[in-house]
């Protein structure tokens, strides 16, 4: 399995645990729950890119 593969995984189950205990996606929602996902997203991002970085190397 690839470290892309791995970086996308952990990012799809950080999102399941963000829908079902931390509700980031109920009726309301306030600033921290959207800086959060956006900081999740961001350190996907960031992981997507020394995955790529790494196995071109």
């Amino acid at each position: 399995m690839s470290k892309t593969s791995i970086v996308i995984i952990i990012y799809i189950i950080g999102l399941v645990i963000g829908a079902l205990f931390l509700k980031i996606w109920s009726a309301d929602t306030n600033v921290f729950k959207g800086l959060l996902g956006l900081g999740w997203t961001a350190l996907l991002l960031i992981g997507l890119f020394f995955a790529e970085k790494n196995e071109k190397n």
